[in-house]
C-alpha cells in the first residue's frame, strides 16, 4: 500500500506531499486542479512495482523503462517530459514514492523536460508491491466489454491505459469462494442493485431479484448501477480484497443521487476491510455521504482529505482528518453561494 507520495515541478505542482492512510483518502478540488494526474501518478507506480514483481527481468533499465511506459500510457502526454511544470528553461520533475510494506518497494526517480521516453531511477526498490492495483476511471466498462478491450489491446486509441487495465481485471472469472469478510459486502452491494452481476458468453448481464424478470443486458441497466455491478464482480473475482489498492477517479460522474449512500457507505466499508481506497472528487454530496457513513459507525475508521487549491501559479495541497479541516474545498463554497442565492428568492 502507498505511505507517500512527494512531487517537485509536476504537472501543476511546484512542490507537495501527500501522506496517505492505509484506508479511505479523499483528494478534492475543482477542475484543472491536479486531482486526476495525483491519482494517476500513484496508480502509474503502484502498478509498475506490481507488474515488476510478475517479471523475469528485473535490473536498474526494465524498472526506467517499465516504469516511463506506464506513465506515457496512463497520463498520455506527447511525451515524458510534458508532465514537467511549465516553466521557463528546461526543468525536472522528481518523485518519491513510499509504501508501508514491503518497505524494499519505495523507490524514486526523476525525467526532464526534454525527456521522450525516458525516466531515471535515483533509488532503486528492492521488493514489489504485491497486490495489483485497481484504477477505475470516469467511463465504465462492462457495458463495452469484452469488445472494448480486445480493440485497446490491438489499436493506438486516445483511451488511457487505466481502462484497458481494468477490463483485463474483469476478465478474470469469479472466486468458487470467497473469504469471509468479503461475503458481507457482496450481499449489501447486490442489495443496492436489487440483482446480482454475472458474465454469460463473455458479456455481463445483470439479474434482478424480482421474480418473473429475466437477465438484463448491461448496456441496457442504468450506469450508476453498472458502477455498483462493477465493484461487486471485482470483488467476486478477487480483484478488491484485503491489502488491495482501489484509484477512483469521480466516482460520482452518472450517478443517481439515490446510488451516492450505499456507495459511499460501500467504499467505507471497504476501507475497514482492508482495502487501500484513494479517491478524487468534486461533489459536496459524495464528500458529505463518505463523512455521514464514517461517523454512524461505533468507532469510525479514519479518513484522510486532500484539499487541492490554486494561489497564484501553482497548486497548494492542504491535508487533514476531515473535509472540514482542510478547506477551502471549491465545491463547498460553490454549494453554500448557490443555497444562498436559492433562500434569497423568498
Amino acid at each position: 500500500m502507498i505511505k507517500r507520495i512527494e512531487i517537485s515541478n509536476y504537472t501543476v505542482f511546484e512542490k507537495a506531499s501527500f501522506e496517505f492512510l492505509q484506508g479511505l483518502n479523499i483528494i478534492v478540488g475543482e477542475n484543472s486542479t491536479g486531482k486526476s494526474l495525483i491519482l494517476k501518478l500513484a496508480y502509474s507506480c503502484a502498478a509498475t512495482s506490481h507488474s515488476m514483481g510478475l517479471s523475469k527481468r528485473q535490473g536498474k533499465e526494465e524498472w526506467q523503462r517499465s516504469l516511463a511506459d506506464k506513465l506515457q500510457e496512463v497520463c498520455k502526454p506527447d511525451s515524458l517530459g510534458r508532465l514537467v511544470s511549465r516553466r521557463p528553461g528546461r526543468s525536472r520533475c522528481d518523485i518519491d514514492f513510499r509504501t508501508y510494506k514491503p518497505v524494499g518497494s519505495s523507490f524514486s526517480f526523476n525525467f526532464a523536460t526534454n525527456a521522450s521516453t525516458e525516466v531515471k531511477i535515483e533509488k532503486a526498490p528492492t521488493d514489489y508491491l504485491g497486490s495489483k492495483p485497481v484504477f477505475i476511471p470516469t467511463k465504465e466498462v462492462l457495458s463495452v466489454y469484452p469488445g472494448f478491450a480486445a480493440i485497446l489491446r490491438a489499436h493506438q486509441l486516445q483511451f488511457d491505459e487505466t481502462y484497458l487495465d481494468l477490463a483485463e481485471a474483469v476478465e478474470l472469472p469469479v472466486l468458487k469462494r470467497l473469504q469471509k469478510e468479503e461475503e458481507p459486502l457482496k450481499v449489501a452491494l447486490e442489495k443496492v442493485m436489487d440483482g446480482r452481476v454475472g458474465m454469460e458468453n463473455g458479456r455481463f448481464y445483470l439479474f434482478p431479484n424480482a421474480e418473473g424478470k429475466g437477465k438484463i443486458e448491461m448496456p441496457l441497466v442504468a450506469e450508476g448501477i453498472r458502477k455498483i455491478a462493477l465493484l461487486t464482480y471485482l470483488v467476486m473475482n478477487g480483484g478488491l480484497r484485503n491489502k488491495s489498492m482501489l484509484f477512483w477517479d469521480e466516482p460520482e460522474v452518472n450517478l443517481n443521487p439515490r446510488l451516492m449512500r450505499p456507495l459511499a457507505a460501500a467504499l467505507v466499508d471497504m476501507a475497514d476491510r482492508g482495502i487501500q481506497v484513494v479517491l478524487a472528487t468534486h461533489s459536496l454530496a459524495m464528500i458529505k455521504e463518505i463523512e455521514i457513513a464514517r461517523r454512524s459507525k461505533e468507532a469510525p475508521s479514519p479518513a484522510r482529505y486532500f484539499a487541492l487549491f490554486p494561489i497564484d501559479d501553482r497548486i497548494e495541497v492542504n491535508q487533514g482528518e476531515s473535509a472540514e479541516a482542510v478547506a477551502p474545498i471549491a465545491s463547498l463554497e460553490a454549494e453554500l453561494d448557490l443555497a444562498g442565492r436559492y433562500l434569497e428568492l423568498d
